[in-house]
């Protein structure tokens, strides 16, 4: 049961660094600038694409501990 509240807590982190890239990377780290710092595109497209592959992963994790457990 703690594993499945684990997995959602991840995964809900991994949503909004998908639609969020941008709040994501600055999270805990705008106190060190006095200005705004610019983001490049590939550095934005980089963490949608690690998010978007990690939700993946983890899914199809969960389905082959499922299938596994079933079969057992």
């Amino acid at each position: 049961m703690e594993l499945f509240i684990v997995i959602i807590i991840i995964y809900g982190i991994l949503i909004w660094t998908y639609f969020n890239p941008e709040e994501s990377l600055l999270w805990g780290k705008r106190g060190m600038y006095k200005e705004e710092p610019q983001l490049t595109e590939s550095a934005i497209r980089n963490t949608k694409v690690k998010a978007l592959i990690s939700i993946i992963v983890i899914t199809l994790i969960i389905i082959i501990y499922i299938i596994t457990q079933i079969l057992n």
